[in-house]
């Protein structure tokens, strides 16, 4: 058995989660193993089964994935107290980068250089984006039952622009359903398997087998923690539709983005599928390109990838600042939009994970998530799609009627330079097997030459 490292103090756990939130570039993936690799392999905080299982809990959650998982952590070693810890240090870093990216985007988006940059991410974000369908689909659509779930969800948002909500609810109820009837499609349950090179077993860990004693399960504990965060994430909301009314945007902000904290199953490029509907086609926050750069800055820093949302919000509000300074509200708006995206996630984790041994088992609840998981699917290509439309034509025009609600291309309006970088970032994912640092900053690269070789 490996000699075991003394238990470490919240301090000491205070600097490694500092370390993980400075360190977590890559997108979900990136992150989870990026913990993995510290906390299980390095540190020995808890083993590969524990590790496993607080994962696949965070897999039932709306929210960041990711993220959750390090509150959950953070909990499981040093009670509420640690999760609140390592879910702040996993967002902060990323709260301090796009705001300063979308304070230079409001400020200089339009200038030359700045552009060229941003019109380079956007054939990156693409080739990522599609590397995600690809890599979840393959984890996802394991039979003809998921596949059919995948097209008919894709069908249902691209062609009749079904609200994304409504698509994870019939999944889930699918799901559900299958499971109870014994389809055997519905039987193998979702989740992830092996996450790093080094399997570590529980027993050689700081935490051993046995749950700590706070874990254990108190209603009154969990009526006041809920109590305590609900309040901290609903009051300012229904506070700014009191004051304000709901046409403002600040109300808009705060309601949108707390649905959008409800329903978003599926990680975050499900989640940026939603938010691009919603801002762009309906809230007019913001336009398709813009949303793109939005992504390329999340790609780029630290935090989660739905941390995306801080320049959605920044975006409208600065837009539409009312008598503030444009540049205040949408620091504000930005902050807000955070503020109610992440706050739940607290919730979620310390309310639901005493219970998690109830939930470790349930096939049924296991076969709704992989149901939504081929949802998501669907989902995140509709979102590719979207994406490459509005990233390789200058124009998209939009076919209604007959209950469509369709994106097609004005092929006139094909972008050759845009075409290019797509094509060459798409062959840097897939033919070089770059990863997304290397490829955003070749592709930022190339676009500022093009820029300056005034080719765009």
């Amino acid at each position: 058995m490996t000699q075991r490292r003394p238990y470490p103090t919240l301090a000491e756990a205070t600097r490694i989660w500092a370390r993980i939130g400075l360190l977590s570039f890559g997108g979900p993936a990136g992150q989870i193993a990026l913990m993995h690799r510290i906390l299980v392999e390095e540190n020995r905080w808890l083993g590969e089964r524990r590790f496993l299982h607080a994962l696949n809990y965070c897999m039932l959650l709306p929210g960041p994935e990711a993220m959750q998982l390090a509150v959950y952590i953070g909990w499981l070693m040093h009670r509420t107290a640690g999760g609140i810890i390592a879910g702040l240090l996993f967002v902060l870093p990323g709260v301090a980068s796009i705001m300063v990216l979308s304070w230079v985007y409001a400020l200089y988006g339009q200038v030359g250089a700045v552009e060229a940059l941003f019109f380079g991410l956007k054939a990156a974000v693409l080739a990522i984006v599609v590397q995600a369908v690809i890599r979840i689909g393959a984890r996802a659509l394991g039979n003809a039952a998921m596949l059919a779930i995948a097209a008919a969800s894709f069908v249902a948002i691209y062609v009749f622009g079904v609200p994304f909500p409504l698509i994870i609810l019939g999944a889930g109820l699918i799901g559900y359903a299958g499971a109870r009837a014994g389809l055997p499609a519905f039987q193998g349950g979702g989740g992830h398997g092996a996450v790093g090179k080094m399997q570590v077993d529980d027993p050689d860990t700081l935490l051993g087998v046995e749950s700590p004693e706070h874990t254990e399960v108190n209603r009154a504990h969990a009526f006041r923690i809920s109590a305590v965060f609900l309040i901290l994430w609903l009051a300012p909301v229904a506070l700014l539709l009191a004051l304000l009314g709901p046409g403002n945007v600040f109300a808009q902000i705060a309601g949108f983005f707390s649905i959008m904290a409800v329903v978003t199953f599926g990680g975050a490029y499900a989640v940026l599928a939603y938010v691009a509907q919603e801002a762009v086609q309906n809230y007019g926050w913001l336009a398709p390109g813009e949303m793109l750069d939005g992504l390329g800055m999340a790609e780029t820093t630290p935090g989660p990838l739905i941390m995306v949302t801080q320049f959605v919000g920044f975006m409208g509000a600065f837009r539409d600042a009312g008598g503030l300074s444009p540049l205040v509200a949408g620091t504000l708006g930005g902050l807000l939009a955070t503020w109610v995206t992440f706050t739940p996630c607290f919730l979620w984790i310390f309310l639901g994970a005493p219970f998690i041994e109830r939930l470790r088992d349930n096939r049924i609840l296991a076969a709704a998530l992989s149901a939504i998981t081929g949802a998501v699917v669907g989902v995140i290509l509709n979102l590719a799609l979207w994406f490459g439309l509005h990233v390789v034509f200058d124009e998209v025009r939009t076919v209604t009627g007959w209950g469509l609600d369709l994106d097609l291309p004005v092929w006139t309006t094909l972008n050759p330079a845009a075409a290019a970088l797509a094509l060459a970032a798409i062959l840097a994912v897939f033919g070089l097997r770059l990863g997304p640092v290397p490829v955003l900053m070749g592709s930022a690269a190339a676009g500022l030459a093009l820029g300056l070789a005034g080719a765009i």
